[in-house]
C-alpha cells in the first residue's frame, strides 16, 4: 500500500528513507542515513530538464521513460537491500513525479508498506530549518588555540555527556590551519541537515556541549538561529598555559606537509603582519615548529582575546588548567560544570 505522510511522521517512523534524486542533488544535501537510489544520473536529469523546457512535457516524459526502464529491475533490488522488510520511505525534491513513480513501481513489486514524503526533500529542509528556532539548552566550551577543546569534548562524549563536534560535522578545526588533513567539507545545506539529525536525537532534557566558534567553520556556515543561542549560552572558557598549548598544537600539526602549513600563514599574513610572515615561514623552512606555533598564537590569543571583550554581557565561567591532559581536563569541566546545573 502507498501512504501519503508528512516530514514529521516520515522522520518518527524509522524506517528506510530512499532519496530517488539524482547524485548531484543527494551530494549538495540530504537527509542523514537516506540511501541514493537515482531514477535519473545527474546528465540524464538535465536532459529531461531541457526537453521539457524547449519541446514538451510529453517528450521530457518520453525521454525520461527510455532512462529509465533499463533500470526497474535494479531499483527493486537495491530497495530491497535498504529495506528487507519491504517497508519504506520514498522522496525527491518536491513529492513530484519521481516519488510517484519509484513508490508504485515498488508497490506493484510486493512492498508492503511504502511511505511517500509530501513535499519531498524540499519539506524536509523547511523542517529542519524551522528547527533550529526551537529554544536548547547549550553549555559551550571556549578557550584559547590549542586548548585541545575538541579532544575534550570527545573525552567528555565518552563520559557520557550530549555532545555535539561542529568541527567533526564541517571536516574543518575553525582556523586558517582548520582545514589540514581534512576530507572535504559538506554544503552548509547538508551541515543544518547534520546538526538537525544530530539535535533530534539528543535528550532535550539535559545539556549539550558545544564548541565556540565562529559563525563560519571554514566554508560551513552555522545556522543563524543556533548561533545566536551558542552566543546566548553560558561559555565555560579554559584557560591553559601558552608553553602547553604550543606542544600540543607541534603533536597536531608537525606531521602536516610544510607546503600546506606554509599556505595557512600566508593566509593569515595581513593580521601577522609582514615581519612575523617572514619569521614564520623561516622557522616552517627549519622544521621549528614551536617557534612558528607561538608567532601562530600571537594572532590567535589576541584574536580570541577580542572576542571575550564583546561578551561582556555574557556569563563566562573560566577554567584554569595546568596542561592538555584531555582525559583530566575533561573530569574537571563536568565537575565544574556540575554546579551550574
Amino acid at each position: 500500500m502507498i501512504h501519503e505522510i508528512e516530514i514529521s511522521e516520515a522522520l518518527s517512523l524509522g524506517l528506510p528513507i530512499v532519496d530517488v534524486r539524482s547524485p548531484g542533488e543527494f551530494k549538495r544535501g540530504h537527509i542523514p542515513d537516506a540511501v541514493n537510489i537515482p531514477l535519473f544520473s545527474d546528465e540524464e536529469r538535465a536532459e529531461v530538464g531541457t526537453a521539457y523546457k524547449q519541446e514538451s512535457r510529453e517528450k521530457a516524459l518520453e525521454l525520461g521513460l527510455n532512462f529509465v526502464e533499463p533500470k526497474l529491475q535494479s531499483f527493486i533490488q537495491k530497495s530491497e537491500q535498504s529495506a528487507p522488510d519491504r517497508r519504506v520511505c520514498v522522496h525527491c525534491w518536491r513529492g513530484g513525479m519521481r516519488s510517484e513513480s519509484f513508490a508504485k513501481h515498488l508497490h506493484e513489486n510486493d512492498f508492503m508498506d511504502v511511505f511517500r514524503i509530501k513535499g519531498g526533500y524540499k519539506a524536509y529542509r523547511r523542517h529542519v530549518q524551522s528547527s533550529f528556532e526551537e529554544s536548547l539548552n547549550l553549555n559551550i566550551l571556549g578557550g584559547y588555540t590549542g586548548s585541545g577543546k575538541t579532544h575534550i569534548l570527545l573525552e567528555m562524549k565518552r563520559n557520557g555527556e550530549q555532545v555535539i563536534d561542529l568541527e567533526g560535522m564541517a571536516n574543518h578545526k575553525g582556523s586558517a590551519f582548520g582545514g589540514i588533513g581534512q576530507d572535504e567539507q559538506p554544503s552548509t545545506e547538508h551541515f543544518e541537515n547534520i546538526l538537525f539529525h544530530e539535535i533530534r536525537n539528543s535528550d532535550p532534557s539535559r545539556p549539550i556541549w558545544v564548541e565556540d566558534e565562529s559563525i563560519n567553520i571554514g566554508s560551513v556556515q552555522i545556522p543563524q538561529p543556533f548561533y545566536r543561542q551558542m552566543q546566548d549560552s553560558l561559555l565555560y572558557f579554559l584557560e591553559i598555559p601558552k608553553e602547553e598549548r604550543i606542544k600540543h598544537l607541534v603533536e597536531e600539526y608537525a606531521g602536516c606537509k610544510n607546503e600546506r602549513l606554509a599556505d595557512s600563514i600566508r593566509r593569515i599574513s595581513k593580521r601577522l603582519g609582514g615581519l612575523r610572515k617572514k619569521n614564520a615561514l623561516e622557522n616552517l623552512d627549519q622544521e621549528n615548529y614551536q617557534q612558528v606555533a607561538s608567532i601562530a598564537l600571537e594572532y590567535y590569543d589576541k584574536l580570541y582575546a577580542k572576542g571575550m571583550n564583546k561578551r561582556k554581557d555574557r556569563e563566562v565561567v573560566i577554567i584554569k588548567l595546568s596542561g592538555t591532559d584531555h582525559a583530566a581536563n575533561a573530569k574537571k569541566i563536568e565537575q565544574i560544570s556540575g554546579a551550574y546545573v
